[in-house]
């Protein structure tokens, strides 16, 4: 048997709280800690999509990326989608937990493993915060092989993340030697990328003029999307889970889809 709590707890342990940012809200966000748990499903996004899903599978804890609740509520009603999502969640015992910004930043969280995936050396957090514990913090940041390309790089990032398209902001023959990375909507972070001497940043999405200043001060970007940035990190957290609790059943959700399409 397995309550909710033991899981809670070695989530904590994974992704902890104090990594997440300020403005996050990360935690067992829905359900009784004294329950049981048998079926786990891992997503990015609480959608009606994964909500079927969860319900139809008998799930007992949906731990979600992206939190839900995230903002206070006043109510809940059927008003919305979110509010209907919680409801039914609720209505069929079924839990929420998010480690969100906090798994970001992890040792071992989807920032790391991007760049591991990406090929990186010499791997450190892009921003360090205070009294974190070590190889902790927002991005990370390393050195590519002599003589990689942008180009090269951004083959390599659509053959890591399974994406046919992405977007970047520079010439595919520049040479890139110093890689920053972001998963998510990141793209706010090219100051912190040029502090750390680095001359491309691979994010999930950055604003038009977030493009435009990253050009104009030499730093590259590849765009990935942001499902794509952080998708493969809640298929890793289904096989982290399911390692530590070898009697539950562990799954990342099999119908989430990336909203954003290319016609």
């Amino acid at each position: 048997m397995v309550l909710l709590q033991q899981l809670c707890d070695f989530l904590d342990v994974l992704c902890p709280a104090k990594l997440a940012e300020s403005w996050d809200n990360v935690g067992l966000l829905l359900g009784d800690p004294r329950a049981e748990v048998a079926r786990v499903m891992t997503c990015l996004t609480i959608t009606d999509e994964t909500v079927g899903e969860a319900v139809a599978q008998r799930a007992s804890l949906v731990v979600s990326h992206h939190p839900l609740p995230f903002h206070p509520l006043t109510r809940l009603t059927t008003a919305t989608p979110e509010q209907r999502s919680l409801l039914t969640l609720a209505g069929a015992g079924i839990a929420i937990y998010s480690p969100h910004t906090a798994y970001d930043s992890a040792a071992e969280g989807i920032n790391q493993q991007l760049a591991v995936g990406l090929g990186l050396t010499q791997i450190a957090p892009l921003i360090f915060p205070e009294d974190a514990p070590p190889n902790t913090g927002s991005g990370r940041c390393g050195s590519v092989a002599t003589g990689t390309t942008l180009g090269m790089m951004a083959e390599r990032a659509k053959q890591f993340l399974s994406i046919r398209q992405i977007q970047i902001v520079g010439k595919p023959d520049q040479v890139v030697q110093r890689m920053a990375v972001a998963c998510g909507s990141a793209g706010t972070l090219h100051a912190a990328a040029r502090e750390a001497a680095c001359d491309c940043l691979v994010t999930g999405e950055a604003r038009f003029h977030s493009c435009l200043e990253a050009s104009a001060t030499g730093l590259s970007l590849i765009l990935v999307g942001h499902y794509a940035s952080e998708r493969f990190g809640v298929e890793k957290l289904a096989t982290i889970v399911q390692s530590e609790f070898s009697g539950l059943t562990v799954w990342a959700s099999r119908d989430e889809r990336d909203p954003l399409k290319w016609h």
